[in-house]
């Protein structure tokens, strides 16, 4: 029997990386979570890169925040951004558009993403 597929995979992922200690991340917080009271069709998490290092596995996050963007399992997006909200509003709406080409995304983006998905959907 095969397994099941993750459930997660489906998804339409907007995960911040970002770290406690970075005052950066914490004063743009807020625009994240404006940002996801405002698509409720997307899934939004905030992950702390030390508090899911195992998920993160040997993923380093140089630069804080960084963002992975995921449609169905597809990773879009993985990169640092601007803390800005008007900036992040157009990254969002050009990644989710039908044939969005990925950018940033490296062969380990996928196994990161379902990494993350699988701890996120358990907490």
């Amino acid at each position: 029997m095969e397994p099941s597929p993750n459930p997660a995979l489906h998804d339409r992922w907007v995960i911040c990386l970002c770290a406690e200690w970075c005052n950066v991340c914490r004063e743009w917080r807020d625009v994240f979570e404006q940002a996801a009271s405002g698509h409720p069709e997307l899934r939004f998490a905030w992950v702390d890169v030390e508090d899911e290092a195992a998920a993160m596995g040997d993923v380093d996050v140089e630069t804080f925040p960084t963002l992975l963007v995921a449609d169905g399992g597809r990773p879009l997006f993985f990169g640092p951004v601007q803390p800005s909200a008007a900036q992040f509003s157009r990254l969002l709406a050009s990644l989710l558009r039908e044939g969005a080409a990925p950018s940033g995304v490296t062969a380990e983006t996928p196994a990161l993403l379902h990494r993350l998905s699988s701890s996120l959907l358990k907490s």
